[in-house]
């Protein structure tokens, strides 16, 4: 995560409600009551403290609760040793009014942690020792995590390089990656304390790498970018260790991890006066006691008056510089423990008395450093810790071989399966190929049975066309024959009737589909037939105003034979005495209804009168609109319109 992604996130809590950050931890209405911090979230800001504080009482479950507390003691002791200690005795007097072992030993847990930083490294290792026999197993990375900053206070780098391995190897069995981080961390601290900057940063950068996986900001993780800062800064890449500080330091600050901004501000004293910026420096050197006084913490204020007497060196104000250092020694009293840091105070001291010509002085704080530095830095030591680092090594490169045995057998496994699954992949594609020859040669039998059916159907309605043409034919000639005007007449009407019957299988025949049959077409086609016979074609013209429709064949005959009647009659009595004039037809499909019209601008009434008098074409006009279970409404004001209602059970 970037340092300005760092920085924004914090100014965005910080405009954050208390409600919205309270909800976001705690909301004992939902089921997941509790999200612990660093654990399950770190999307809140520097006042989560007091939000637990006020919560942990709210809980009524023991499980939540203590949860709560434990993280209360645990974080506190990044701000207020004191305070922090008073939630983890409460906790723990609960737990053992509750006589839950379990969680009495991860208060013992979060209690060691806390006398450590307060100094009392005996008492700290006797707490951790007997946690280590009431918690699970998934807890002890971090008992021994403790257990390791113990015996690297008390200066027993060998022994903290165990308790780091062991932790190590703990937590690979486990798959705990975030307490391999931590293992790695601690690993990276020892050897940069031991001047292997090489090696420090690649352990700092492996455990950046795991911690990163969470996606979380905590304090292992704030201290991790401090001790790569340090590596960075022990290299000569001062720019590199600018970024590492100033991200820990924007983390830190948000979440208020003193003792890490204690820490990353003691370093960047040093990493200002390397880069010449000595003003800069020098607030470090504020910032860093200001945040041990805090703390108070003498282990980080014996250090901060350590970085500030060697800056003080650098800048060759000694007398300034054996004030700071000494008041550094005196506040890491007899039981302090990190002769480490010590050492380095009167490694510090002897060049400030040597640079304000105190030879004598200088003498005796280099003698003092060299005692000190024996003691921490032994050659037993020192092989010892190389020693584990290169069991760690081979173990690991075991683990790694063991691991692409592993990858080789699963590679053999799989690929004998995808020979298996191949072979049946090819079963199935011979087995489908066979269907769908199958399927193709039943398609072609299937095609070549519905051309023949399709034939058929043409030749039959072909065939039926033809004997209603002859029908209509013999109609013609018999009118003919006959002198009287009336038989003749309908004879004539017959053979029109019949004709439009005859459309209709002509059109079934002719076109693409053998059920149903274009309307409008099929209207103009008739209207010219008509026409035609009446020899009308010149005065009498047709509006066929409707769109495309397809009717079935047992609704188009009935219609054709209602329009041929209707257009009849128009032709025949609507225009008398060589009238010109117009005559409209629509069918329109509406859901379930079909509504034909067809209107003139001929006499009108007269017209009616005289249509009434025929008979057989009315007759058979109401018989064919009962048989399509229709209406009929006739209009003769301007003209002649007569409108039909019909059910459209079988609409195309």
């Amino acid at each position: 995560m970037s340092r300005f992604f760092t920085v924004l996130v914090f100014f965005i809590c910080s405009f954050l409600s208390p409600e919205i950050v309270r909800s976001q931890i705690v909301d004992f209405k939902s089921e997941n009551s509790y999200k612990r911090v660093f654990i399950d979230t770190d999307n809140f800001g520097i006042s989560y403290l007091d939000i637990l504080e006020n919560a942990y009482p709210l809980s009524k479950n023991d499980t939540i609760q203590f949860n709560i507390l434990n993280d209360l003691g645990y974080y506190w002791h990044t701000r207020n040793l004191t305070k922090a200690l008073n939630f983890t005795k409460e906790g723990l007097q609960l737990t053992r009014e509750k006589k839950d072992t379990l969680w009495e030993g991860r208060f013992q847990i979060t209690e060691g942690a806390i006398l450590l930083r307060m100094e009392k490294l005996d008492s700290a290792r006797f707490t951790l020792e007997s946690a280590m026999k009431k918690v699970l197993e998934k807890d002890l990375p971090l008992v021994y995590t403790q257990l390791g900053y113990v015996y690297e206070r008390q200066g027993k780098l060998d022994k903290a390089a165990d308790i780091a391995m062991e932790t190590l190897i703990l937590a690979d069995q486990l798959k705990d990656k975030r307490a391999m981080a931590v293992s790695f961390s601690d690993l990276s601290n020892l050897f940069w304390k031991q001047s292997r900057y090489e090696k420090a940063l690649e352990y700092g950068q492996k455990a950046l790498t795991l911690f990163e996986e969470r996606g979380l900001n905590d304090l292992d993780y704030d201290f991790t970018l401090y001790v790569v800062g340090n590596c960075y800064m022990a290299l000569d890449k001062h720019e590199e260790a600018l970024n590492y500080f100033e991200h820990s330091i924007a983390i830190g600050e948000r979440y208020g991890f003193y003792n890490n901004l204690c820490d990353v501000y003691i370093s960047m004293v040093y990493l200002k006066a390397y880069m010449n910026d000595f003003e800069a420096a020098d607030l470090a050197g504020e910032n860093a006691v200001k945040y041990g006084e805090l703390l108070d913490n003498n282990f980080m204020l014996m250090r901060s008056w350590l970085s500030i007497g060697k800056l003080q060196n650098l800048q060759g104000k000694y007398i300034s510089s054996i004030e700071s250092l000494e008041r550094s020694i005196e506040i890491a009293t007899a039981d302090f423990g990190d002769d480490f840091y010590l050492s380095q105070a009167y490694e510090a001291l002897g060049k400030a008395y040597a640079g304000n010509h105190n030879y004598r002085e200088a003498y005796q704080a280099y003698a003092e450093y060299d005692k000190l530095k024996k003691e921490i830095f032994t050659a037993e030591a020192d092989q010892h810790i190389s020693l584990l680092l290169t069991e760690f090594d081979v173990a690991q490169k075991e683990s790694t071989i063991i691991v692409q045995e592993n990858q080789i057998k699963k590679q053999r496994s799989t690929q004998t399966l995808m020979i298996l699954i191949g072979g049946l992949l090819l079963l199935i594609l011979l087995l489908l190929y066979n269907t769908i020859e199958t399927n193709k040669k039943k398609n072609r039998l299937l095609k070549k049975q519905n051309d023949e059916k399709e034939f058929l159907l043409k030749e039959i309605h072909h065939r039926v066309k033809n004997n209603l043409e002859v029908v209509s034919s013999l109609l013609s000639l018999q009118s003919e024959q006959v002198n009287d005007a009336k038989v003749s007449d309908a004879m004539q009407k017959s053979q029109l009737r019949v004709h439009s019957m005859s459309m209709i299988h002509q059109k079934l025949y002719q076109g693409k589909s053998f059920s149903s049959i274009e309307m409008k077409e099929y209207f103009e086609n008739l209207w010219d037939y008509i026409v035609d016979i009446y020899g009308a074609s010149e005065r009498i013209h047709i509006a066929c105003e409707m769109k495309e429709l397809k009717l079935d064949v047992d609704t188009a005959i009935p219609i054709g034979l209602i329009v041929n009647e209707l257009f009849t009659n128009a032709l025949k009595y609507a225009f008398p005495d060589n009238r010109k004039g117009l005559i409209k037809i629509s069918l329109i499909e509406s859901g379930n209804q079909l509504h034909l019209e067809v209107s003139d601008n001929g006499i009108g009434k007269n017209y009616y009168d005289k249509m009434e008098g025929t008979g057989f074409g009315t007759q058979l006009i109401e018989l064919l609109t009962r048989q399509l279970e229709g209406k009929m409404s006739l209009n003769v004001k301007k003209g002649t319109a007569v409108s039909f209602e019909f059910q459209n059970h079988k609409a195309a």
